[in-house]
């Protein structure tokens, strides 16, 4: 074949097939970076927390609060309680303020104080700011050994006004159970039917500090421990307030601990103003008119929440 003839089979053939045309070689991509292993930073975070635990690194409040504690260990354990086991829905949310301080009065209820777990995680888990709820529990709660130091790690104190307010003015969120043991302690029969506020010692501390009262109402915890019956001399020999019989305790023992699995909502009543108030705080007609305020607002709430319930069970 002449030097001509293959010059013309070249220049037919088709351009992809041309030789030495378009020689340079894409570089391939970079391989991508590997995604940090998940387990791996869990497994530093923890051996972290440990040695921070044992080298004494962290940091509690004047009142003994935790919140790394709480958000590593308290807040993770109550979870599964909360979103599976009692189904909480959370109406309001938007009635807690996203800064400064308020006291956010709930009623109470269940045999076993489950609700004000609830309560607390609801207000971080739920508001935009996650924000602590700092609950006042009674001193029986504070002369049980491990029991109080918990509590205290949660970030509860003494139910008196004076730690009351000294959190209050410190810009928390405040929670109160105004029935204390009277509602945790009352019948299956007297379900959702509040119990006296005691002296309304909470609006005095909302009065002297003029922070807004939120009410609160909680739907469910009743059906967790149906207490059927209150056994009170082995309740005066152990030095408690009463000692529940329910349908499982204390039939199965230890089992009967486990609360049923209801149906939970709580909702957050608007704000009560206590500005307009706030310079008659000692004025015990005023504080017995607030109280009784507020809790006919929960206790409307509680029925009106029965009512959606009911409804959406149908």
């Amino acid at each position: 074949m002449t030097d001509f003839e293959t010059r013309q089979q070249h220049a037919a053939a088709p351009a992809t097939w041309r030789p030495f045309r378009n020689l340079r070689q894409v570089a391939p991509p970079p391989p991508a970076r590997p995604e940090p292993d998940v387990w791996d930073r869990r497994v530093a975070n923890t051996l972290g927390f440990l040695r921070r635990r044992l080298t004494g690194e962290y940091e509690v409040d004047e009142f003994g609060f935790d919140r790394e504690l709480t958000d590593a260990v308290l807040h993770p354990m109550l979870r599964p309680l909360y979103r599976d086991w009692f189904r909480v829905r959370v109406r309001g949310i938007e009635n807690l303020p996203e800064k400064g301080a308020a006291l956010v009065v709930a009623n109470h209820s269940g045999t076993i104080a489950l609700d004000a777990l609830m309560l607390a995680l609801a207000v971080h888990d739920e508001h935009p700011e996650q924000r602590y709820l700092r609950l006042l529990g009674a001193d029986l709660v504070f002369r049980i050994p491990f029991l109080s130091e918990l509590a205290r790690k949660h970030g509860s104190t003494l139910a008196c006004n004076p730690d009351a307010e000294r959190l209050l003015r410190a810009g928390e969120l405040v929670g109160v159970f105004p029935e204390g043991f009277k509602g945790t302690g009352k019948l299956y029969k007297d379900r959702y039917r509040l119990q006296r506020f005691g002296r309304g010692g909470f609006v005095s501390a909302a009065l002297h500090t003029r922070v807004p009262i939120i009410p609160v109402s909680i739907v469910g915890a009743e059906e967790s421990y149906p207490m059927l019956g209150n056994f009170k001399p082995l309740a005066r020999l152990l030095g408690t307030p009463y000692f529940p019989i329910t349908p499982t305790f204390p039939w199965l023992g230890p089992l009967g601990l486990i609360p049923l699995p209801s149906k939970w909502y709580i909702e957050f009543g608007k704000p009560v103003p206590t500005e307009p108030l706030a310079d008659l705080a000692d004025d015990p007609l005023v504080i017995f008119n607030l109280a009784d305020q507020v809790r006919e607002t929960i206790q409307q709430a509680l029925f009106q929440l029965l009512d959606i319930r009911d409804a959406e069970s149908e």
